[in-house]
């Protein structure tokens, strides 16, 4: 038996990392679509840089709460039969212990060389300076899939769901994924269902309301009583 946790940014949001959806579509007085579309970075490509150089920063600044240890521990004990998916781009999930993790829009620490394809983690620092370390190309941008852009970590997501038998959202609005078509792909299914489409819970067998901090000691036991 196989399980799945597809996380979002109500994972992250009690550690202190604002949502892409919050404020109407502004993220700190950011149009959302001028900093994270690939029609935006072609109008404006150090508008977007420095936008990331921002969130890299904060980033920094926040820890891993406890419902990412959770997941962490979760996964490092049940290894090859939990599969961590998350559309997250933060770093918080490694930090705290959790292994294998698919990052489906890209990773923040990263930055790839636009030149020759090579993937680099600066960590926290500023791109500005950053030079391809293969080609030595300055045209280097975020690793992080804008709107407008192909998202290749889909086909692992798709390829692994063949494989789950119980499929847990965690802090995903459904805007993105259709999360309900992949619970009825599954023999059971969980949600934690903040900020989420009151349709799509029906299509799962068990709804979680509180925050997933609150929440995340019973699904890591709905897991156990599972595998």
């Amino acid at each position: 038996m196989k399980a799945m946790i597809l996380s979002g940014a109500g994972l992250s949001a009690p550690s202190g990392l604002k949502t892409f959806r919050d404020s109407d579509g502004l993220w700190e007085e950011y149009d959302v679509m001028e900093v994270c579309s690939i029609k935006g970075f072609s109008r404006n490509p150090k508008k977007v840089l420095d936008f990331y150089d921002a969130r890299r920063a904060q980033l920094k600044d926040v820890e891993p709460n406890y419902a990412h240890r959770v997941i962490a521990q979760t996964k490092d004990k049940y290894r090859d039969d939990v599969f961590i998916i998350t559309q997250n781009v933060d770093d918080l999930l490694e930090r705290a212990g959790c292994k294998n993790v698919i990052h489906l829009h890209g990773f923040l620490r990263e930055i790839y060389c636009m030149n020759c394809g090579y993937v680099m983690d600066i960590g926290y620092d500023s791109i500005e300076g950053k030079i391809c370390q293969k080609c030595k190309s300055a045209k280097v941008r975020h690793n992080i899939v804008m709107f407008g852009e192909s998202a290749p970590q889909y086909r692992v997501l798709y390829e692994l769901l063949q494989k789950t038998d119980l499929f847990i959202s965690i802090g995903t609005s459904g805007e993105v994924l259709p999360i309900w078509q992949f619970a009825t792909q599954c023999k059971r299914s969980i949600i934690n269902a903040i900020n989420c489409d009151e349709n799509i819970l029906k299509y799962f067998d068990k709804v979680y309301r509180d925050d997933i901090v609150t929440c995340v000691d019973d699904i890591r036991a709905d897991i156990d009583n599972f595998l």
